[in-house]
């Protein structure tokens, strides 16, 4: 292989691994779009580039102040780089957190503000519409329908697959996603779009708990001007960080004060809020899905609550739900409700129990063992 080949394959692969031998936690790093792939392009600058500025200060930071992270970069120069590659970087270093850094835009020349997105399905046009516009690029792909299994960025039928794909991570994201934006508020004066879900590609793949950032409006002329600036480019780098630095203190803390092992990602529970408890909503009704009989060997639940406490059906945290079951992870109990291997009737039930617990989520079991949401939507789909 000669060195100009050796130099291309670099840079495709694109990811920087700081070595050495007492690494506890992997943080990757993903400047969303480049080289071919401008992303959104405002009235004097790109996408690609404030993404990797952003990126790789953040990084830089980072480093330097915590020796025991290793910073992984999807890339670091203005090159392409498939979506799905991104996770699989993740994915192959076995990964302890994956934040995808972004800059915003909208047909509205006014929308400003800052948002951070986990994985899930998209509940309002316009979180529906930029998951699209970011998805897109997969349209500069080769064969982009077989790696991406016929999924198409822009129909929304695509999306109806997201609405099952929050995994055993989305509390961990959630959280760092609200770390974020307090942070963003705390260190800048931009709005706090606050926390929102959609289906992100780049993150649907992803094996850790994964958020992808939205930095500001690039479309909005003044955000641009903001977004361009060194010294608020500071800022929000110092916001980014000190989240990142709560969330590993919160992971350590639950390890007893101990360095996390890499690979063991502890899990951040959380529980209801009190305006989570005391919302009212119309009846519904989560014993129809335990009557749906089917020969799989799949079964979906809703979750939707996790507490320290043992609680009987019947009580009042509840707020009506029924037929509940629950099972021990870590310490906590975490309630669920309706067993059923029918897909529609579960998604029917988990828009039910989210009007009074708006974080319900859909689990999988296989065999009567917890398993991947995603492969058993597919296992369950495949044999229809």
């Amino acid at each position: 292989m000669n060195m100009n080949t050796l130099k291309k394959v670099i840079t495709s692969f694109t990811f920087i691994l700081f070595c050495t031998s007492s690494f506890a936690f992997t943080l990757v790093l993903d400047a969303g779009h480049g080289g071919q792939d401008a992303g959104a392009i405002g009235s004097f600058s790109k996408e690609k580039n404030i993404n990797l500025t952003y990126v790789l200060a953040l990084g830089e930071k980072i480093a330097a102040n915590h020796k025991d992270v290793k910073i992984i970069y999807t890339r670091t120069t203005d090159v392409f780089i498939p979506l799905n590659e991104r996770a699989q970087i993740a994915n192959k270093a076995n990964a302890d957190l994956f934040m995808s850094i972004h800059t915003n835009s909208a047909k509205n020349k006014t929308a400003n503000g800052t948002e951070t997105f986990t994985l899930g399905h998209a509940r309002s046009k316009e979180n529906m519409e930029l998951a699209m516009l970011e998805n897109s690029v997969i349209l500069l792909e080769e064969d982009y329908q077989k790696t991406y299994q016929g999924f198409d960025p822009n129909s929304t039928d695509s999306y109806i697959m997201f609405q099952f794909m929050q995994d055993q991570y989305m509390e961990q994201s959630i959280k760092f996603a609200d770390l974020i934006q307090q942070n963003f508020s705390k260190n800048t004066p931009l709005t706090d779009r606050g926390v929102r879900q959609a289906g992100f590609l780049v993150l649907r793949a992803t094996t850790m708990p994964s958020v992808l950032v939205e930095l500001g409006f690039i479309s909005n002329r003044e955000e641009e001007k903001y977004l361009n600036r060194k010294e608020n480019q500071d800022k929000m780098v110092d916001a980014i960080y000190e989240a990142f630095v709560n969330y590993k203190r919160v992971l350590e803390k639950k390890n007893g004060g101990q360095p996390i092992e890499h690979g063991k990602n502890t899990t951040i529970h959380t529980t209801p809020t009190p305006q989570q408890t005391t919302t009212s909503t119309p009846t519904q009704k989560p014993t129809n899905t335990s009557t749906v009989v089917t020969e799989s060997n799949i079964l979906f639940k809703v979750q939707f609550l996790v507490s320290k406490k043992k609680y009987k059906e019947g009580n009042a945290i509840f707020k009506g739900v029924t037929n509940i079951d629950s099972y021990v992870e870590n310490g906590f109990y975490k309630y669920t409700t309706g067993s059923t291997s029918d897909i529609d009737a579960i998604n029917q039930l988990k828009n039910d129990v989210a009007k009074k617990f708006p974080d319900a989520f859909v689990i999988a079991y296989k065999n009567g063992k917890r398993c991947n949401i995603h492969d058993a939507i597919k296992e369950v789909s495949d044999k229809k």
